[in-house]
């Protein structure tokens, strides 16, 4: 599976990739293939504060639903729009068009709390 060396990786499978004091979140390759057919993304509100570990959004398969927690805390400033319409887009492009929602970061120290993608791959067994 594809594990791109550029982000950091939560335990619970979601992904951030940093630009200055945001960063975007989505799902792992490895988190959407156990989903299956994603057929409905709840995102964040834009404003919302959310804490590292919180419930930050809900991304439901044709199998379950599974909710998404924020790799690191901050503010909400974007969401994935496109993901209304067409949330498959988290199944053909995870790291990609179908990211979830984009923070302002509130504490650069919890990064140090993430996993690199070596630490990821031992993770799911790669």
């Amino acid at each position: 599976m594809l594990i791109p060396d550029d982000l950091k990786y939560a335990d619970t499978h979601e992904w951030i990739r940093l630009d200055g004091g945001v960063g975007t979140v989505g799902i792992t390759d490895h988190a959407q293939a156990e989903l299956t057919d994603i057929v409905y993304v709840e995102v964040p509100a834009i404003g919302a504060k959310l804490e590292q570990k919180q419930t930050a959004a809900v991304v439901e398969s044709v199998k379950a639903a599974s909710d998404i927690y924020a790799p690191m805390g901050g503010e909400v400033v974007e969401v994935n729009k496109e993901l209304e319409a067409n949330p498959a887009l988290v199944n053909t492009d995870p790291y990609g068009a179908g990211w979830l929602f984009k923070l302002k970061l509130s504490n650069q120290e919890e990064l140090t709390g993430l996993k690199d993608p070596n630490a990821y791959r031992a993770q799911i067994g790669e």
